[in-house]
C-alpha cells in the first residue's frame, strides 16, 4: 500500500488535517519518529499524519519539577535537558522515540515498581480527537473532556483516541548512586521469593529481576555472565551514604553474593528494561565481551551493548522466535512460565518481583501462552512479523463488558474511526 504522509508543523495543521480526513472518511495513522511501529497490530491506512514536525520544550520548570513539550520533541533532547539539571522520568522509559510516543504506548522499565507507570506521571495533554476538535486535559486546562481523567487515559492509547500535540510529565531528581545485590543459582520460585522479601524491606528497593542461567550468560557485565548460572538483580538507589548504608543492611540480610557499583548497575537495569538476551529479529548481533572483568569502571564501558530485544538487532538468528510480555501475579510467574514449558521450548526472565515476565517463544504459541494465565493477567506479544501482528491478537482479548466499554470510549473521542484503526483490537 501506497502511504501518504502528511507532516504538520502547527496544532492548528494537525486539527485541519484532521479535519480533512474525517471529512473524506480517510483513516489516518498516527505517527512521531516511528520507533513503536511495531508495536500492535499494523494500521490500514492510506495517510500517515506525522507529528515528528511538533518538536520543542515550551516549557521547563526545574523547581516545580514540570516539563511541558510538544508531542514530537525527542526524549534524546529531553533526556539531556533533564540530566543537566540532575532530574529524568522516574519510571525509566526506553530509549529513543518521541514525548507522544512514549506516552503514547505506554512503555515503563523496572522502576515502575516502585515510581509507577506512565500514566501516573503524565499530568496534562493536549491534542485533537477523531472530531477534529482541538482540546486539553489535566495540567494547564483550558478545555477538559467531562467524564474522564483524559492524560491517564492518553497513556497505552497507542494514538486511537486523540493526535497528541502537547504533553506536561512529572520529572524527579535523578538518584546520585545506584547500587545492585546480586544473588547467585537461585531458581525461578526461590528468586521471586526473594525479591518479594526484598521488596516487603524498609530499603526502598527500586528494581527487582531474576535471570535465568542462559539469560544471565548473555549479559555484558562480566559479573552476570560469568556467575555460571542464575542470578537475582536487587537495585537500590539515592543519596550515596543511604544506599551504601541500606546495600550494608540488604545484603545481610539476604545473603547477597556481590555488589554491583553504580556505572554497571546501570549498564544491567538497561539491559533488563530492553529485554537484552531475547533477540527475535534475523540479523545476527554477538554481544561484545562481558564489561566490568570484576571491576566497576566506566572506563570498561564499550560503545555498543548486547541490542535490546524489542528494537533493532536481536541476540542472535531467532527469526521464528516471538517476544512475549506476561503482566502476571508476581508470586505466578514461576508456575506460569512452567506450565507454557510443558509444551513449548520457551526462554524468560523476570521483572517487577516476578510480576513481569518477558518470554521468548516460537510462532503459533499465543494460544499456550494465554491458557497459561490460570492465576489472571494479560500477555502481549511485542515483536513479531507485520503478517503475524495483523493476523494475531497482539493485546490481550478483552471480556465483553471491557471491550464494550473500550468501543464506547473509543466512540466518544474517534466516532467515525479514523485515528489509528485496528491498532490496538481489530475494528476498533
Amino acid at each position: 500500500m501506497t502511504i501518504t504522509t502528511l507532516k504538520p508543523e502547527t496544532a492548528a495543521q494537525v486539527t485541519d488535517a484532521v479535519r480533512w480526513a474525517l471529512s473524506a472518511g480517510e483513516p489516518l495513522e498516527i505517527l512521531g519518529s516511528g520507533s513503536r511501529r511495531g508495536l500492535g497490530r499494523p494500521v490500514q491506512a492510506g495517510h500517515a499524519l506525522d507529528l515528528s514536525g511538533l518538536s520543542g520544550v515550551i516549557a521547563y520548570e526545574p523547581e516545580e519539577l514540570v516539563l511541558t513539550a510538544l508531542a514530537g520533541t525527542p526524549m534524546d533532547l529531553i533526556r539531556g535537558m533533564l540530566a543537566d539539571r540532575g532530574q529524568h522520568l522516574a519510571f525509566e522509559p526506553p530509549e529513543g522515540g518521541t514525548l507522544g510516543g512514549l506516552v503514547a504506548s505506554g512503555l515503563a522499565g523496572p522502576r515502575r515498581i516502585s515510581a509507577g507507570s506512565v500514566r501516573d506521571h503524565t499530568l496534562g495533554i493536549a491534542g485533537v480527537s477523531g472530531r477534529a476538535e482541538a482540546y486539553k486535559g489535566g495540567g494547564k486546562v483550558v478545555k477538559n473532556v467531562t467524564g474522564y481523567d483524559v492524560p491517564k487515559l492518553m497513556a497505552g492509547s497507542f494514538g486511537t483516541l486523540t493526535a497528541l500535540t502537547e504533553i506536561t510529565v512529572k520529572v524527579l531528581p535523578a538518584p546520585e548512586d545506584t547500587a545492585t545485590l546480586l544473588l547467585f543459582g537461585l531458581d525461578d520460585a526461590a528468586a521471586v521469593a526473594m525479591l518479594d522479601r526484598a521488596l516487603r524491606s524498609p530499603y526502598e528497593v527500586s528494581g527487582a529481576a531474576h535471570l535465568p542461567a542462559s539469560i544471565a550468560a548473555r549479559s555484558g557485565v562480566f559479573d552476570v555472565a560469568g556467575a555460571g548460572g542464575a542470578v537475582t538483580l536487587v537495585r537500590l538507589e539515592g543519596f550515596g551514604p543511604s544506599v551504601a548504608a541500606r546495600v550494608t543492611m540488604l545484603r545481610e540480610e539476604l545473603r547477597a553474593d556481590a555488589v554491583l557499583g553504580r556505572d554497571l548497575s546501570l549498564v544491567l537495569w538497561r539491559e533488563v528494561r530492553d529485554g537484552v538476551g531475547l533477540g527475535v529479529d534475523t540479523d545476527p548481533h554477538p554481544n561484545p565481551p562481558p564489561l566490568g572483568g570484576g571491576g566497576d569502571s566506566a572506563a570498561s564501558m564499550p560503545d555498543s551493548l548486547p541490542c535490546p530485544a524489542g528494537e533493532g538487532r536481536g541476540g542472535g538468528n531467532r527469526s521464528d522466535t516471538h517476544l512475549w510480555k506476561l503482566s502476571v501475579p508476581p508470586s505466578a510467574g514461576p508456575s506460569t512460565v512452567d506450565t507454557i514449558r510443558r509444551t513449548l521450548d520457551v526462554e524468560a526472565f523476570y521483572d517487577w518481583g516476578g510480576g513481569l515476565v518477558w518470554l521468548a517463544a516460537p510462532s503459533d504459541s499465543a494460544a499456550t501462552i494465554r491458557g497459561a494465565l490460570s492465576a489472571g493477567g494479560h500477555a502481549t506479544l511485542v515483536r513479531a512479523p507485520e503478517a503475524v501482528r495483523a493476523a494475531s491478537d497482539v493485546f490481550q482479548p478483552l471480556p465483553e463488558p471491557l471491550m464494550a466499554l473500550s468501543r464506547r470510549v473509543k466512540e466518544s473521542f474517534d466516532p467515525k474511526g479514523i485515528l489509528n484503526p485496528g491498532r490496538m483490537y481489530a475494528g476498533l
